[in-house]
C-alpha cells in the first residue's frame, strides 16, 4: 500500500479512558430476551479474548512498518483494545457475581487462543509467515467486528427493548471503536504481506470462525444462565432474535463475504463513521472517563 493512499484514509486513533457503572445491571439486561442477552455477552466476554492476540500480534508487525503514520494508527488500535479488554472484565464480574458462571468459559477460550494464535516461539522465516497469517485472519474478524458495530449504533431495536442503558452504552461505544479503527489491521496486513489468496483463505477461516464461536458460546451461556425464566429452545430463541433484528443477523458471516474479496476492496468503502464520531463523542461512559 502506497503512503498516499494510506493517508487518504487516515484516522487518528487513540485510547478513551471510560467509566461504566454496572451495579445495576440485571442477569437478562434486555428484558423478555434471554438469548440476545447472552449473544451480546458473546461480544463482550469472548471477543476481548480474540482482541487481546490482535493486539500481541500488530505490536509484533511494528518493526516492520515503515510507515509513520500506519505505526501511529496501530499503537493507537493496540491503546483501544487494551481498554476494551479493561472494560469488559467489569461487566464479567458483575454478571459473575449475580451468578453467571462465566468463568470456565472465558479461561476456555482464552488458552485456545494462545494455542492457535500465539507466536509459538517461532524465528526466521516461519516467524515472519505466522505473523502474516495472524494479521490476514484478524484483518477479517475485524470486517466482521466493524460490520456489527455499525450496526450496534444504527439498531433502534435495543432501545425499544428498553435495553439496560450501561451495556447499551458498553457495547456501542466498542461498537464504535470499531468502526473507527476498522482500517488499522486490514492497512498493517496490506503493508507487512498483503497476498490476496492468503486474504481469502483467511476469510472463510474468520467468517465461519466467528459464527461457530457465537453460536457455541451463546449456547453455553444460555445453559449457565440460573434464571428459572430463561426459557427453552435456545436455537429458536436465537434465530427468532437475529429475525426480528434485536441481534445482528447470522447470515452476515456469508454475505459479507464477497464484500471482502471484492479486488481493490478496502475497510473505508464500508462508508462514513459519521455515527461512530457523533456516537464517542456523546457516550456517558466516555464522557464520564474526560471529567
Amino acid at each position: 500500500m502506497s503512503t498516499t493512499m494510506y493517508d487518504d484514509q487516515a484516522h487518528a486513533i487513540h485510547a478513551r479512558d471510560v467509566r461504566f457503572d454496572f451495579d445495576s445491571v440485571p442477569m437478562h439486561y434486555i428484558p423478555g430476551e434471554v438469548m440476545a442477552t447472552h449473544i451480546i455477552n458473546v461480544m463482550h466476554l469472548v471477543l476481548p479474548e480474540g482482541e487481546r492476540a490482535m493486539a500481541q500480534a500488530l505490536a509484533e508487525a511494528l518493526p516492520l512498518i515503515d510507515d509513520e503514520r500506519l505505526r501511529e494508527e496501530v499503537q493507537g488500535f493496540i491503546g483501544q483494545e487494551n481498554m476494551h479488554a479493561s472494560s469488559h472484565e467489569k461487566a464479567r464480574k458483575h454478571l459473575e457475581s449475580i451468578g453467571l458462571d462465566v468463568g470456565p468459559m472465558v479461561d476456555t477460550v482464552s488458552w485456545l487462543v494462545d494455542r492457535v494464535l500465539g507466536d509459538h516461539g517461532l524465528s526466521g522465516r516461519a516467524k515472519h509467515e505466522w505473523l502474516c497469517e495472524r494479521l490476514a485472519l484478524f484483518a477479517g474478524m475485524e470486517h466482521y467486528t466493524a460490520v456489527i458495530g455499525e450496526w450496534l449504533l444504527t439498531n433502534d431495536q435495543l432501545e425499544a427493548k428498553h435495553m439496560h442503558p450501561a451495556m447499551l452504552d458498553l457495547i456501542r461505544w466498542h461498537g464504535a471503536e470499531e468502526v473507527e479503527h476498522r482500517s488499522v489491521v486490514y492497512d498493517a496486513y496490506m503493508h507487512v504481506d498483503g497476498g490476496y489468496f492468503r486474504k481469502a483463505r483467511t476469510s472463510l477461516l474468520a467468517s465461519f470462525g466467528l459464527l461457530a464461536l457465537f453460536v457455541i458460546s451463546g449456547g453455553y451461556l444460555f445453559h449457565k444462565d440460573p434464571e428459572p425464566d430463561k426459557g427453552r429452545h435456545w436455537p429458536l430463541q436465537m434465530l427468532s432474535a437475529s429475525a426480528r433484528g434485536v441481534i445482528p443477523r447470522f447470515t452476515t458471516f456469508v454475505t459479507e463475504i464477497p464484500r471482502y474479496l471484492r479486488p481493490g476492496f478496502h475497510p473505508s468503502q464500508l462508508g462514513p463513521m459519521d455515527n461512530a464520531i457523533r456516537y464517542l463523542a456523546q457516550s456517558p461512559a466516555a464522557r464520564a472517563g474526560e471529567a
